[in-house]
């Protein structure tokens, strides 16, 4: 099991494509970025990145792309 983690704004995760996941959050970060920012760039589907377009979304907009 791989171990990757972002702190300072509440990004962590435990799994072996953490560094996919961790990549993206760590973008957003360097560049003030915000949950908004990450729900409106496009997600391929089906990747593990998604996930992380996915939560974003719902913190920013209550509402869930996929249900």
């Amino acid at each position: 099991m791989c171990k990757a983690r972002a702190c300072g704004r509440g990004s962590m995760t435990v799994h072996s494509g953490a560094s996919d996941l961790i990549a993206e959050c760590v973008t957003i970060m360097e560049y003030n970025g915000s949950a908004e920012d990450i729900a409106r760039c496009t997600h391929t589907h089906p990747t593990l990145s998604e996930a992380v377009g996915e939560a974003a979304r719902m913190a920013w907009s209550g509402q869930p792309l996929n249900s």
